[in-house]
């Protein structure tokens, strides 16, 4: 091999693994800062370590009583580990309507929520928040390109930050799929202790 052709090979190589990089940028979620429901900054970096539901939510939904089970599952784990982060959004047939504030109220008097909700945001279309740009294209997330189809679709974070799994909307929080997802993780994590 020659001295151009073996230059040639490793300013390649140098390329590549540049282009590596860009692509799969931070494929975790501790990229993210968001405003809570209250209009804090809520950053994912506090999380890592933990295992993390992000999940639509909407006040005026078929699906809207999946709040109690998300509570439910959210009271079970809490202290082993696991978070659910609730982002309201008003893309499917304006089923959230209401300001922050009402959502908040809304929220803790029918479903007694104590899980971290942030402010209302948009999960679709053209003005789809960068979280969700995230958690629906896989040259950003490293994992899986998707949709988003409903209120309460559910996106399943590994305690390394990266996608992991994709729930649909009509999967109940408390289902086997994701509490055997969410046990994995845990026994997992108190094994390593």
């Amino acid at each position: 091999m020659n001295i151009k052709t073996l230059f040639i090979s490793f300013i390649f190589l140098i390329n590549l693994g540049f282009c590596q990089n860009d692509n799969t940028m931070d494929q975790t979620i501790y990229q993210f800062k968001v405003k809570d429901i209250e209009g804090k900054t809520f950053d994912f970096e506090n999380l890592r370590g933990k295992k993390i539901m992000i999940v639509n939510t909407a006040s005026k939904c078929g699906l809207t009583g999946q709040y109690k089970g998300l509570q439910k599952l959210y009271d079970r784990y809490k202290n082993s580990g696991f978070v659910i982060v609730g982002f309201p959004a008003n893309d499917f047939l304006w089923q959230e309507p209401g300001s922050n504030k009402e959502i908040a109220a809304f929220c803790e008097k029918n479903y007694g929520v104590t899980f971290p909700m942030m402010s209302k945001i948009t999960v679709k279309g053209n003005e789809m928040h960068p979280l969700y740009q995230f958690l629906t294209q896989v040259r950003k997330n490293g994992y899986k390109s998707s949709t988003v189809s409903w209120n309460f679709q559910k996106y399943l974070i590994g305690t390394d930050g990266k996608l992991s799994k994709i729930i649909t909307p009509r999967t109940a929080p408390m289902s086997e799929e994701v509490v055997n997802w969410v046990e994995e993780d845990v026994m997992a994590v108190n094994e390593s202790l």
